[in-house]
């Protein structure tokens, strides 16, 4: 990222929000109100009221000086609270952007979860809150501020308005001319910061092994190094404040000297003693401040949010647009819908692999039931077909197209996989069942509630523009809601990975009859052993050679078939059968 991906963001944050932006400038020009009228004040007070002998019209200019202070701190509380209009949704923006990112890498082909996501959203993005907030007060209070006291130096003599605003400038030039450079070095004293604390935490862990090999001398070496690298980056950043107090001397302080030296000249070309008071007010109560509020404001908050928000920025990729399988370019179906070839997963390099040399074709229309004990590789084998885990070796296709690097939008139009933890988001219960087809007309919505049994539900929440409330439901119906949202996606292949294990058996029995009408291919990792009776073929994995078959087949060939399935109807009558949990 850069300087300018960094400056875009912040200015389409206050372009977002043109409104909120309005009401902070119109505040904001409340707020200046007493330094525009506080010099000029100052001087009538003096040269029109107490010097003239009028102490009464002194008193009044002084009171109206008094109003506009009391006008100027309503407008600095409006302000502060239009400003929450304008750093609550960035904030709010960077948030969903971070998220949508994690999710596009965790959930992407082969992708891992992404824990560094969780440090951004508590910590990095509070920091750009908070400086956002800081850095545009201190612009626009400098803007302001500057503004009604050059134009209250204007009213008393234009000519004390150019003696002052010449250091003023010089002091802004260079400002604006070393502000690069502050940032280039804030950003390497981060980065040395971590590399030290990577470094240290390194050494620290495996410190036995250090000493073991004789190697103290090499690793307090490189950590020394370290060390050496953030003083010299501390020290660059001390030597950045200092030319910050040059800066706040140059156009704060050299004004008020260059006043002072110059109230002889300025009193004999006819320049009141009131007049030349008031310049002296608009710059130490005026000027001064404000060049102080952006320098400190710019220098230190702004560089923390520059860099922060450039860490982000450089992580979160985009948001990714929402599912739209009906415009996704999907490969022309094909006569296979799922093949397997010569799949190996393991979890670890060490481990033994849950498949390997796994082959597996089903054909378009093909209805398959996984089943097997628990840590066989059931879900895993759901994973890899549904492209969220990639194999070490070997392919998975879909349609005759690889699964691996494909995007979500057309893996997410070629398969839909239910997990056993079904996820439900708060919005309307219709807005839960079209979320994978947001076209879906009332009439197949309806045949849809009515095929899967959520019909009841509907009812009892008042209808499907009714609000959810996650927290509410219980796992079953949570289940049922995920079944009905899959069921209406357009993508032919369906993966059900314990889809149903909260359901009753009559409920199960009714999803996997709906789901295996439904055009196109059925995958059941099975809870329950009966959802291998309902389908056309099976597949058992039990830890060695995965075994497919019929039914029939699988009763004649394959004992642990045989062993689950007569421990399943060993079963009293009604149970609802062997349950088998995932892998």
């Amino acid at each position: 990222m850069t300087a300018a991906a960094v400056r875009g963001a912040a200015l389409a944050a206050l372009r977002a929000r043109p409104r909120a932006v309005l009401r902070l400038a119109a505040w904001s020009a409340a707020e200046a109100l007493p330094a525009l009228l506080t010099g000029y004040a100052t001087a009538r007070a003096v040269d029109d009221g107490f010097l003239a002998g009028r102490p009464g019209t002194g008193l009044a200019w002084l009171a109206w000086l008094a109003v506009a202070v009391v006008v100027g701190a309503v407008g600095s509380g409006r302000a502060f609270a239009c400003l929450g209009q304008i750093v609550e949704p960035f904030r709010d923006d960077l948030a969903r952007r971070v998220v949508d990112a994690a999710l596009h890498r965790a959930t992407g082909a082969g992708g891992r979860p992404d824990t560094s996501a969780v440090a951004r959203l508590t910590h990095q993005i509070e920091i750009v809150r908070d400086t956002l907030g800081g850095l545009v007060m201190a612009v626009r209070g400098f803007l302001f501020a500057a503004a009604a006291a050059l134009l209250g130096l204007v009213s008393l003599a234009p000519l004390v308005a150019a003696i002052v605003a010449g250091p003023l400038l010089v002091a802004l030039a260079l400002f604006g001319a070393a502000l690069p450079a502050m940032v280039q070095r804030q950003r390497e004293y981060v980065r040395a910061d971590e590399r030290l604390g990577e470094s240290a935490s390194a050494a620290l862990a495996g410190q036995r092994d250090v000493v073991a090999c004789g190697a103290q001398d090499a690793v307090a070496g490189e950590v020394g190094a370290q060390i050496t690298a953030q003083e010299a980056a501390e020290r660059a950043l001390a030597r950045m404040a200092a030319l910050r107090s040059l800066i706040l001397a140059v156009g704060g302080w050299l004004p008020i000297g260059v006043l002072l030296l110059a109230a002889p000249w300025l009193v004999r070309r006819g320049l009141s003693a009131g007049a030349i008071l008031g310049a002296l007010v608009y710059v130490s109560t005026g000027l001064q401040p404000a060049l102080h509020t952006l320098v400190q404001g710019v220098a230190g908050g702004g560089l923390r949010f520059a860099v922060t928000l450039d860490r982000i920025l450089a992580t979160a990729r985009r948001r990714p647009r929402p599912y739209a399988p009906r415009s996704a370019a999907v490969p022309r179906r094909a006569p296979v819908a799922v093949e397997l070839r010569d799949v190996t997963f393991r979890y670890g390099p060490a481990a033994r692999p849950v498949l390997d040399g796994f082959d597996l074709v089903l054909p378009d229309g093909d209805h398959l039931a996984v089943v097997g004990p628990s840590g066989a590789g059931k879900s895993t084998l759901a994973a890899l077909t549904a492209g969220l885990l990639r194999p070490q070796a070997g392919t998975v296709r879909l349609t005759g197209v690889p699964v691996a690097g494909l995007e979500q939008s057309t893996l997410a139009a070629l398969r839909v996989l239910v997990p056993q933890e079904a996820y439900v988001f708060t919005g309307t219960l219709g807005d839960n069942l079209r979320y994978l087809r947001g076209d879906v007309d009332e009439a197949e919505l309806a045949a849809a509630v009515d095929a899967l049994g959520l019909r009841p539900l509907v009812r009892r929440f008042g209808g499907l523009s009714a609000p959810v409330d996650p927290a509410a439901l219980s796992a079953g119906e949570r289940q049922l809601i995920a079944a009905v949202r899959a069921y209406l996606s357009p993508a032919r292949l369906a993966i059900l990975d314990e889809a149903t294990c909260h359901l009753d058996a009559a409920t199960e029995a009714r999803v996997e009859a709906a789901f295996a009408a439904r055009p196109g291919t059925l995958i059941v990792i099975a809870h329950r052993i009966s959802s291998a009776l309902r389908a056309r073929r099976v597949l058992i994995v039990d830890g060695s050679r995965p075994v497919l078959g019929t039914h029939a087949e699988l009763l004649a060939r394959s004992a642990a078939y045989r062993e689950l399935l007569g421990h399943w109807q060993e079963r009293p009558a009604g149970h609802s059968g062997t349950s088998l949990t995932s892998a």
